[in-house]
Protein backbone atom coordinates (compact mmCIF):
# COMPACT_ATOMS: atom_id res chain seq x y z
CA UNK A 1 0.00 0.00 0.00
CA UNK A 2 1.52 3.09 -1.18
CA UNK A 3 1.39 6.31 1.50
CA UNK A 4 -1.13 8.02 -0.53
CA UNK A 5 -3.36 5.62 -0.31
CA UNK A 6 -2.74 4.93 3.58
CA UNK A 7 -3.53 8.62 4.13
CA UNK A 8 -7.12 7.91 2.53
CA UNK A 9 -7.71 4.70 4.35
CA UNK A 10 -6.49 6.58 7.44
CA UNK A 11 -9.08 9.37 7.43
CA UNK A 12 -11.95 6.99 6.22
CA UNK A 13 -11.39 4.28 8.52
CA UNK A 14 -8.27 3.72 10.96
CA UNK A 15 -8.60 7.44 12.06
CA UNK A 16 -12.05 8.60 11.27
CA UNK A 17 -12.49 11.91 12.62
CA UNK A 18 -16.54 11.11 13.81
CA UNK A 19 -16.48 7.78 14.79
CA UNK A 20 -12.73 7.13 16.19
CA UNK A 21 -11.17 10.50 16.86
CA UNK A 22 -14.78 11.76 18.53
CA UNK A 23 -13.20 15.44 16.77
CA UNK A 24 -16.02 18.16 15.09
CA UNK A 25 -18.53 17.42 17.69
CA UNK A 26 -20.21 20.82 17.53
CA UNK A 27 -21.04 20.46 13.81
CA UNK A 28 -21.84 16.34 14.19
CA UNK A 29 -24.78 16.70 16.21
CA UNK A 30 -26.04 20.68 15.51
CA UNK A 31 -26.59 20.26 11.52
CA UNK A 32 -27.37 16.37 11.00
CA UNK A 33 -30.91 17.07 10.81
CA UNK A 34 -30.64 15.46 7.50
CA UNK A 35 -28.60 13.43 4.83
CA UNK A 36 -28.26 16.74 2.98
CA UNK A 37 -27.37 19.07 5.87
CA UNK A 38 -24.46 16.10 6.80
CA UNK A 39 -23.32 15.70 3.45
CA UNK A 40 -22.99 19.71 2.56
CA UNK A 41 -20.87 20.30 5.90
CA UNK A 42 -19.11 17.77 5.51
CA UNK A 43 -17.59 18.39 1.96
CA UNK A 44 -17.02 22.15 2.61
CA UNK A 45 -15.29 21.03 5.32
CA UNK A 46 -13.20 18.70 2.81
CA UNK A 47 -12.43 21.55 0.74
CA UNK A 48 -11.24 23.49 3.32
CA UNK A 49 -8.98 20.94 4.72
CA UNK A 50 -7.28 19.78 1.22
CA UNK A 51 -6.63 23.50 0.96
CA UNK A 52 -5.33 24.20 4.00
CA UNK A 53 -3.04 21.23 4.62
CA UNK A 54 -1.77 21.91 0.79
CA UNK A 55 -0.92 25.81 2.04
CA UNK A 56 0.45 24.62 5.77
CA UNK A 57 2.24 22.12 4.36
CA UNK A 58 3.66 24.19 0.99
CA UNK A 59 5.06 27.20 3.54
CA UNK A 60 5.74 25.09 6.51
CA UNK A 61 9.42 25.84 6.05
CA UNK A 62 8.84 29.76 6.24
CA UNK A 63 6.59 30.49 8.90
CA UNK A 64 8.11 30.84 12.03
CA UNK A 65 7.50 29.04 14.96
CA UNK A 66 6.40 32.27 17.10
CA UNK A 67 3.70 32.76 14.88
CA UNK A 68 2.72 29.18 13.64
CA UNK A 69 -0.98 29.31 14.93
CA UNK A 70 -1.72 32.49 13.63
CA UNK A 71 -0.37 31.74 10.48
CA UNK A 72 -2.58 28.44 9.99
CA UNK A 73 -6.11 30.24 11.53
CA UNK A 74 -5.56 33.19 9.10
CA UNK A 75 -5.11 30.60 6.12
CA UNK A 76 -8.30 28.60 7.28
CA UNK A 77 -10.15 31.53 7.77
CA UNK A 78 -9.54 32.83 4.37
CA UNK A 79 -10.36 29.29 2.85
CA UNK A 80 -13.55 29.60 4.71
CA UNK A 81 -14.65 32.59 3.83
CA UNK A 82 -14.03 31.62 -0.21
CA UNK A 83 -16.29 28.33 0.73
CA UNK A 84 -18.95 30.36 2.49
CA UNK A 85 -19.54 33.17 0.15
CA UNK A 86 -19.62 30.28 -2.78
CA UNK A 87 -22.39 27.84 -1.00
CA UNK A 88 -24.16 31.35 -0.51
CA UNK A 89 -23.71 32.04 -4.62
CA UNK A 90 -24.78 28.78 -5.43
CA UNK A 91 -26.27 26.45 -2.90
CA UNK A 92 -28.30 29.79 -0.88
CA UNK A 93 -30.79 27.11 0.88
CA UNK A 94 -28.13 24.73 2.04
CA UNK A 95 -25.68 27.93 3.37
CA UNK A 96 -29.08 29.31 4.99
CA UNK A 97 -29.87 25.54 6.60
CA UNK A 98 -26.12 24.83 7.93
CA UNK A 99 -26.33 28.92 9.33
CA UNK A 100 -23.25 29.96 11.36
CA UNK A 101 -21.52 26.61 11.33
CA UNK A 102 -19.97 27.35 8.10
CA UNK A 103 -17.65 30.18 9.24
CA UNK A 104 -17.00 27.87 12.58
CA UNK A 105 -15.40 25.72 10.25
CA UNK A 106 -12.39 27.97 11.18
CA UNK A 107 -12.37 26.73 14.36
CA UNK A 108 -13.05 22.96 13.70
CA UNK A 109 -10.72 21.19 15.94
CA UNK A 110 -10.36 18.32 12.67
CA UNK A 111 -8.58 20.97 10.31
CA UNK A 112 -5.99 22.51 13.09
CA UNK A 113 -5.48 19.11 14.13
CA UNK A 114 -4.04 17.97 10.70
CA UNK A 115 -2.29 21.38 10.26
CA UNK A 116 -0.42 20.82 13.73
CA UNK A 117 -0.04 17.33 13.68
CA UNK A 118 0.42 16.56 9.86
CA UNK A 119 0.73 19.50 7.19
CA UNK A 120 2.92 21.19 8.63
CA UNK A 121 5.71 18.51 9.25
CA UNK A 122 5.08 16.74 6.11
CA UNK A 123 5.37 17.04 2.01
CA UNK A 124 2.62 18.78 0.22
CA UNK A 125 1.45 15.28 -1.40
CA UNK A 126 0.61 13.51 1.41
CA UNK A 127 -0.64 16.19 3.28
CA UNK A 128 -3.13 16.76 0.08
CA UNK A 129 -4.44 12.86 0.49
CA UNK A 130 -4.31 13.38 4.62
CA UNK A 131 -6.82 16.52 4.19
CA UNK A 132 -8.71 14.55 1.28
CA UNK A 133 -8.87 11.12 3.86
CA UNK A 134 -9.76 13.23 6.69
CA UNK A 135 -12.44 15.39 5.07
CA UNK A 136 -13.78 11.71 3.28
CA UNK A 137 -14.23 10.33 6.69
CA UNK A 138 -16.00 13.34 7.93
CA UNK A 139 -18.53 13.45 5.64
CA UNK A 140 -19.04 9.64 5.43
CA UNK A 141 -19.49 10.35 9.96
CA UNK A 142 -22.04 13.21 9.11
CA UNK A 143 -23.52 12.07 6.48
CA UNK A 144 -24.70 8.80 7.92
CA UNK A 145 -26.33 10.58 11.11
CA UNK A 146 -27.70 12.75 8.83
CA UNK A 147 -29.43 9.56 7.07
CA UNK A 148 -30.38 8.04 10.06
CA UNK A 149 -31.79 10.98 12.30
CA UNK A 150 -34.21 12.29 8.65
CA UNK A 151 -35.20 8.70 7.69
CA UNK A 152 -36.59 7.75 11.50
CA UNK A 153 -37.40 11.76 11.89
CA UNK A 154 -39.24 12.27 8.73
CA UNK A 155 -39.50 8.94 7.01
CA UNK A 156 -37.23 10.78 3.98
CA UNK A 157 -33.89 10.39 2.67
CA UNK A 158 -31.95 13.30 0.67
CA UNK A 159 -35.41 15.61 0.99
CA UNK A 160 -37.20 12.61 -0.72
CA UNK A 161 -40.25 10.83 1.20
CA UNK A 162 -39.61 6.72 1.54
CA UNK A 163 -41.51 5.60 3.76
CA UNK A 164 -45.44 6.35 3.45
CA UNK A 165 -46.54 8.45 6.61
CA UNK A 166 -49.86 6.37 5.89
CA UNK A 167 -48.40 3.73 8.43
CA UNK A 168 -45.12 5.33 9.71
CA UNK A 169 -45.15 7.80 12.39
CA UNK A 170 -42.40 9.76 12.44
CA UNK A 171 -40.45 10.00 15.40
CA UNK A 172 -39.92 12.94 16.26
CA UNK A 173 -37.30 13.29 18.53
CA UNK A 174 -34.52 12.25 15.85
CA UNK A 175 -34.56 15.33 14.40
CA UNK A 176 -34.40 17.53 17.44
CA UNK A 177 -30.98 17.42 19.78
CA UNK A 178 -31.79 14.04 21.90
CA UNK A 179 -31.85 12.24 18.40
CA UNK A 180 -28.58 13.58 17.55
CA UNK A 181 -26.73 12.11 20.78
CA UNK A 182 -28.95 8.68 20.35
CA UNK A 183 -27.45 8.15 16.73
CA UNK A 184 -24.27 9.22 17.52
CA UNK A 185 -23.97 6.71 20.73
CA UNK A 186 -25.44 4.04 18.38
CA UNK A 187 -22.45 4.34 15.80
CA UNK A 188 -20.26 4.87 18.09
CA UNK A 189 -20.80 1.36 19.92
CA UNK A 190 -20.57 -0.17 16.59
CA UNK A 191 -17.21 1.35 15.21
CA UNK A 192 -16.19 0.22 19.49
CA UNK A 193 -17.01 -3.51 18.07
CA UNK A 194 -15.74 -3.01 15.11
CA UNK A 195 -12.29 -1.85 16.67
CA UNK A 196 -12.48 -4.91 18.79
CA UNK A 197 -12.84 -7.27 15.97
CA UNK A 198 -9.89 -4.72 14.44
CA UNK A 199 -7.36 -5.94 17.65
CA UNK A 200 -8.05 -9.33 17.33
CA UNK A 201 -6.57 -9.80 14.44
CA UNK A 202 -3.50 -7.39 15.16
CA UNK A 203 -5.09 -4.67 12.99
CA UNK A 204 -5.91 -1.73 16.10
CA UNK A 205 -7.59 1.54 15.22
CA UNK A 206 -6.80 4.35 16.46
CA UNK A 207 -7.70 4.96 20.05
CA UNK A 208 -10.43 7.80 20.78
CA UNK A 209 -8.38 11.41 21.25
CA UNK A 210 -10.70 14.17 20.91
CA UNK A 211 -11.65 16.69 23.84
CA UNK A 212 -14.01 14.56 25.05
CA UNK A 213 -12.09 11.49 26.01
CA UNK A 214 -10.14 14.08 28.51
CA UNK A 215 -7.01 12.42 27.72
CA UNK A 216 -4.53 15.79 26.54
CA UNK A 217 -1.65 13.70 26.91
CA UNK A 218 -2.46 11.34 23.70
CA UNK A 219 -4.76 14.11 22.03
CA UNK A 220 -2.72 15.43 19.07
CA UNK A 221 -4.18 18.64 19.52
CA UNK A 222 -2.70 19.18 23.04
CA UNK A 223 0.18 21.61 21.39
CA UNK A 224 -2.31 24.02 20.58
CA UNK A 225 -3.97 24.31 23.66
CA UNK A 226 -0.58 24.44 25.35
CA UNK A 227 0.49 27.50 23.42
CA UNK A 228 3.48 24.71 22.64
CA UNK A 229 4.81 23.07 19.62
CA UNK A 230 4.56 19.15 19.19
CA UNK A 231 7.48 17.36 18.77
Amino acid sequence: MNKYTERLINGLIKENPTFVLMLGMCPTLAVTTSAMNGLGMGLSTTLVLVFSNLLISLFRKVIPDGVRMPAFIVIVASLVTVVEFLMKAYTPDLAVQLGVYIPLIVVNCIILGRAESYASKNPVLPSIFDGIGMGLGFTFGLTSIGIIREILGAGQIFGAQILSLEWFTPVTIFVMAPGAFLVLAFLVAIMNIVREKMDAKGKPLAAPSGCLTGDCASCSQSAMCTGKKSE
